[in-house]
């Protein structure tokens, strides 16, 4: 079997697309599509971005496993990955200048009082994982630099860790039929993670024996 850079191209888009449609349908229905605030509006970002984020690891998983030049990808990648950067910023934005507006101060304290005291640890995950998926955003400069692949491990302890905080804090995750497909995405985003770092470990060792005598 055999993908083509156009259809490698068409499946990341449409996949994307699909997520994000499913995000919005979760979100609205969850809220009756009745939206009067930040706090009803900034869960639909943190769904967006996950989600988002979530299908470019499958699209570069696929592109790994069918040995296709990243270049395929590039303008996907640059597009949808500013689409994330937004949503990744509004997302506890929105929430911030919600409590404060209702004068309950600035984060972290701000945030951490917005929810239960045995749940905080669920906004303290949350809140390192936008801190690493910020320094990221600095691949655009040094993802060449030989230390860059330790930002890389910390992005992608960072998804799963994502996925954890959705679920213990999301209430669109209470939903039925979102909260499989949420799990769907965790399991499937594992297998993933597991398929690349094999895949790595395998080109080391390749290129360890080809410079052997």
């Amino acid at each position: 079997m055999k993908l083509s850079p156009r259809q490698l191209q068409t499946f990341a888009w449409a996949l994307s697309g699909l997520v994000a449609l499913l995000a919005v349908l979760a979100w609205g229905q969850g809220y009756s599509w009745q939206v009067s605030n930040s706090y009803q509006l900034f869960p639909l970002l943190g769904l967006l971005a996950f989600s988002l984020m979530w299908s470019h690891y499958m699209a570069a998983a696929l592109r790994t496993r069918f040995k296709l030049d990243k270049a395929v990808l590039h303008s996907y990648f640059e597009v949808t990955s500013y689409v994330v950067l937004v949503a990744i910023l509004l997302h506890p934005g929105l929430l911030a200048y919600q409590l404060w507006r209702d004068g309950l101060g600035l984060p972290p304290a701000s945030e951490l009082h917005y929810v239960r005291q045995s749940w905080q640890w669920g906004v303290l995950l949350g809140m390192t994982a936008l801190v690493v998926f910020l320094a990221y955003e600095l691949h655009r400069w040094f993802d060449n630099r030989g230390w860059w692949r330790y930002v890389q491990y910390a992005s992608d302890a960072a998804m799963v860790a994502i996925f954890i905080h959705a679920l213990r804090l999301g209430t669109q995750l209470r939903m039925g039929w979102f909260k499989w497909i949420w799990w769907f995405y965790g399991v499937s985003l594992l297998a993933t993670l597991i398929y690349t770092y094999a895949q790595k470990l395998q080109a080391n060792r390749l290129k360890q024996v080809a410079k052997q005598p």
